[in-house]
């Protein structure tokens, strides 16, 4: 981490309503206390307003901010071009998460670039997902997130049913179609999921383990060999 970077995380991370010492900020940034104390010594004698003292802890005094973030037009593109695609491709929940986001962005921005956010330019085609496949992806990132084992009723490329227990790793966008990645119980081996072929997702209160060789890293290392 760059030293000015270090710096803000230290800022951020201290409140005016609560006291942090310096080990926990170490902890938080992985540095030594010592680093720690001296950051917290030239930020003071930057003008930050910052209380207390070694063995004691610190915190800011009330009534100081740090000034609003601040991007470059090329930085807004970037972050409107992504907020719009997972509008487009996602669930209804990153969807609404992307909006806020913007929202929060558009808060902070000075005037002078708010305009940045209404550009049309950049445009993301809609492409409706088939079937129940936006609501599976929603269930499908929530059992990735809390590694819950999922139920899937799936149609097979040769149009044949089947029904599979399944550990799943990672989701794969490749336009218009999304695929899960997981590990499958039946064929003891990785395999990949199309969303719009499964006709039901079910996530399980049953949580899988993290297994050496069944992970999503050990996945991709098989594919890139």
């Amino acid at each position: 981490m760059r030293r000015a970077d270090r710096l803000f995380q230290i800022v951020q991370n201290l409140h005016h309503t609560r006291v942090i010492t310096a080990r926990e900020l170490a902890g938080i940034l992985e540095v030594s206390e010592r680093t720690i104390y001296r950051d917290i010594q030239d930020l003071s004698l930057s003008g930050v307003p910052i209380t207390g003292e070694a063995g004691q802890g610190y915190r800011l005094l009330r009534g100081f901010h740090l000034p609003p973030l601040m991007f470059t037009e090329e930085e807004l593109e970037a972050l409107l071009l992504g907020a719009r695609m997972v509008r487009a491709w996602t669930d209804k929940g990153l969807a609404q998460g992307a909006h806020q986001a913007l929202l929060k962005i558009e808060h902070v921005l000075p005037d002078r670039l708010k305009p940045v956010l209404a550009k049309p330019e950049l445009i993301v085609p809609d492409f409706p997902m088939e079937g129940m496949a936006g609501e599976q992806l929603q269930i499908l990132r929530q059992a990735i997130r809390e590694q819950r084992k999922i139920h899937i009723d799936y149609t097979r490329e040769d149009g044949e049913a089947s029904c599979r227990l399944v550990h799943p790793l990672g989701l794969v966008y490749w336009g218009k179609v999304w695929t899960l990645v997981g590990w499958c119980e039946l064929r003891d081996d990785f395999r990949q999921f199309r969303l719009d072929r499964m006709q039901t997702v079910r996530k399980l209160e049953q949580q899988f383990e993290t297994i050496t060789g069944r992970t999503l890293q050990d996945y991709l290392a098989t594919r890139c060999n």
